[in-house]
């Protein structure tokens, strides 16, 4: 037999067994690498060289080896439809269990004890402000998931289709500071409750911090197919921890406590406000990594059960957690038990909610706090790819070495910050969610009237081709301009604009609102003009 059958044979035998692995992977829900490690070796194999040294020979090597147990090579390269794995029911299944799983962390537990604890609000508003800011932040999520399967391009790669290729880069950096900003928190608040239960906090809250990192960078390592089989079974023990901790805790929530307090009305609207943002914000930042874990998804998969798994992922998680949040720290005015803890930390009042129930009771603490490692893959993830966003230079660094990169720069800085929680949840989330709401203006403008009513289509090829991209002037200045909309209007500890400054004594956070109308406002004429004298 000649060399040309034996490489038929070979590679026939090769894609058979992919195709039965994928088939067993659909059977199960599980997102393999498509068209399997077959594509990941061929990408090794094809990607330019970083200089040709004998250390980047020996990387290849590896990789070629990790492959073979399921590592995704794969950065940001576009994922031709004929790549994609197959989808049965279960598919849709796993964008809702992927949601949830994320969210259902006690970061989120932490975040909800802001309203009574920072903004002085009773269980009730707190409840109401949380809820609804988190369903009104979930909408831009879900949308920008749809965009994962049509495009088979990650978000920050797809923010290139409205943005430009040079001005998108801005983005990309803003969503690496949210992306490790967020891992940083989650690192935080695991850190204060492995701290909290370990005997007479003889674990320091720097050892729970490392420990969760390592664990997420374990994960992240192997890619697309082992993030989302963790995420799969990973919301199970987190859902019995909190239902345990809603029995034991909840008779000692304070559920008619006082009314909202404030100086007059005004004040008490601004820090309702202020809070709904914050809880708004913690879901709208989603929106800069929403499509990097659908992107094998087929081109076809239909975009409104995208949409609506989605919310109802994301909506379904937020909730419980914000709501369990909120009668912690309500319960803060009638028990001081809690109210000392919450002096040491977020996450010891967490702990404090399982007392009653003993040894038993840290167990379950320390289960609440290996669950934040859920919530601090998919940053991890997203942050690996968005790396190689920057730069072509950058593009040729493998994946996991940005991933491994990332991980380090938030464990430094959660090590740094650990004493400061509070004051980076109520300064940076807020902070964060206002550039994605103007990127979110900038988008719905582009896909809407330019790319659907103008009919310039979108050329999902061209991800990386700077003469087919749009030139970016237009959302650049309407991006800058929203920013100063947000400033007039933002409500911090350490600013308050004139804008948000009318609304009561402490101001009230209309950023994300004000950024998004500006920046909308501004883009259409800009963009209309750009398309009329570039074309694209």
């Amino acid at each position: 037999m000649d060399q040309r059958a034996l490489s038929s044979t070979h590679s026939k035998e090769l894609e058979d067994r992919t195709q039965s692995r994928r088939r067993h992977d659909v059977e199960w829900g599980k997102p393999s690498l498509a068209p399997g490690t077959a594509h990941d070796m061929h990408e090794i194999n094809e990607r330019p060289h970083a200089g040709g040294s004998w250390i980047y020979r020996q990387w290849k090597a590896l990789e070629r080896a990790l492959v073979r147990y399921n590592l995704e090579a794969r950065g940001i390269e576009h994922v031709l439809p004929g790549e994609r794995h197959d989808l049965r029911q279960l598919g849709y299944l796993q964008i809702a269990v992927l949601w949830f799983s994320i969210n259902l962390a006690a970061n989120n537990l932490t975040l909800g004890m802001l309203g009574p604890a920072v903004f002085y609000l009773p269980f009730l508003d707190s409840c109401l402000c949380a809820v609804l800011g988190a369903i009104v932040g979930s909408l831009p999520v879900a949308y920008i998931a749809t965009f994962g399967p049509r495009s088979g391009n990650r978000t920050m790669v797809l923010a290139r289709y409205s943005m430009g290729y040079y001005p998108s880069k801005l983005i990309v950096v803003l969503n690496l500071i949210v992306l490790l900003g967020y891992a940083l928190i989650d690192t935080v608040v695991a850190g204060q409750i492995l701290s909290a239960v370990s005997p007479n906090g003889s674990m320091s809250v720097i050892v729970g911090i490392v420990i969760t990192a390592v664990i997420a960078w374990a994960v992240t390592t192997f890619g697309y197919s082992v993030f989302h089989y963790y995420e799969r079974y990973a919301w199970l023990p987190q859902l019995i921890v909190i239902c345990i901790l809603a029995g034991v805790a909840g008779p000692q929530f304070d559920l008619y406590g006082n009314p909202s307090a404030g100086e007059d009305e005004l004040t008490i609207i601004g820090n309702r406000l202020s809070f709904f943002s914050l809880c708004l914000a913690a879901a709208i930042t989603y929106s800069g990594g929403a499509a990097d874990y659908f992107v094998y998804y087929p081109e076809d998969t239909p975009k409104t059960k995208v949409f609506l798994v989605t919310l109802i992922g994301l909506v379904c998680s937020f909730s419980p957690m914000f709501i369990l949040g909120t009668g912690l720290a309500s319960g803060m005015s009638t028990n001081t038990a809690w109210s000392n803890a919450y002096s040491v930390s977020q996450g010891a009042l967490a702990v404090q909610g399982f007392a009653p129930l003993g040894s038993f009771g840290s167990f379950l603490s320390a289960l609440l706090a290996l669950g934040l490692i859920a919530n601090l893959i998919a940053p991890t993830y997203s942050s690996g790819v968005d790396f190689q966003v920057l730069g072509r230079y950058l593009e040729r660094v493998p994946r996991v070495v940005w991933n491994t990169i990332g991980v380090i720069i938030y464990t430094v800085c959660a090590i740094a910050g650990r004493e400061h929680l509070a004051e980076i949840f109520t300064n940076f989330l807020a902070l964060m969610g206002y550039w994605v709401s103007i990127w979110i203006a900038i988008v719905l403008e582009e896909h809407i009237i330019f790319r659907n009513w103008r009919k310039i289509g979108w050329n999902w090829e061209a991800w990386n081709d700077r003469q087919k991209l749009p030139l970016g002037a237009a959302a650049l200045t309407a991006f800058l301009i929203g920013w100063v909309g947000a400033i007039l209007s933002m409500a911090q500890v350490w600013y308050i604009g004139p804008f948000a400054a009318s609304v009561g004594e402490y101001g009230a956070d209309m950023g994300n609102y004000v950024g998004f109308a500006w920046a909308a406002l501004v883009y259409l004429p800009l963009r209309w003009l750009e398309v009329k004298k570039f074309g694209r």
